[in-house]
């Protein structure tokens, strides 16, 4: 028997800000953009500055609103607010809060961390659309730029849905593809000039980077 070609992950990229260079990411290729909801973050978003980018966006690319210990209702407003189809839990919710995401009819994806609870050891409490794994050890939920043992999320990988998170830059992220096999990456501060300004060029170089990879399975589609 032949075995079927490999595929590549999908690419989102987060921590937009500007609406000029989230359309110039979603041109480059990306399969999802994501607008952050976390007031602490140097990338956080009023919903009026999030609706512009989203409504910029062409209708394959995939709105993502990321969100830390927010209620469900918050959560909800904020997507009907921006127009948001997908959502990333960057915190401690709980499965009963996934759930009620899911049954609005959103992609909910559950943050897990290498370094702290939740980690994937609980992976198991929550049916969330897709698990992202990611190290945890900065001093925010996400985008500490913090490289880990990548290989680490294997396991998860192989038995669900991942977006792979965490120090990913152009220059790594083959490595990173090829020990974890996800099915996503997910850059926010290694394609960046600063922090919420995305460099075009190295968004570039990752999309390059990514589709010159080569897993070992056919990666699930997530966005």
């Amino acid at each position: 028997m032949t075995e079927a070609s490999p595929s590549i992950p999908q690419v989102k990229v987060c921590g937009l800000t500007d609406v000029d260079e989230a359309v110039g990411v979603a041109a480059l290729g990306v399969h999802a953009v994501g607008c952050v909801f976390y007031p602490r973050s140097p990338r956080h978003l009023s919903r009026e500055e999030a609706r512009a980018i989203c409504a910029a966006l062409p209708p394959e690319v995939r709105r993502v609103g990321v969100f830390v210990d927010e209620s469900v209702e918050t959560v909800l407003h904020t997507v009907r607010a921006c127009g948001l189809d997908t959502v990333q839990l960057h915190g401690r919710e709980t499965p009963e809060e996934v759930e009620r995401l899911r049954e609005e009819g959103l992609r909910v994806i559950k943050a897990l961390f290498a370094t702290r609870s939740p980690g994937p050891g609980d992976a198991g409490r929550y049916r969330p659309s897709a698990f992202l794994m990611e190290c945890g050890a900065g001093k925010l939920p996400g985008g500490n730029a913090e490289t880990w043992d990548w290989s680490e999320a294997r396991p998860l990988a192989d038995r669900s849905p991942l977006v792979l998170a965490g120090g990913l830059t152009p220059g790594n992220v083959a490595r990173a593809i090829s020990l974890a096999q996800p099915d996503a990456v997910d850059l926010s501060s290694g394609v960046e000039a600063a922090p919420g300004r995305k460099d075009l060029a190295k968004v570039a170089a990752l999309m390059a980077a990514v589709q010159g990879c080569r897993m070992t399975r056919r990666p699930r589609a997530i966005f």
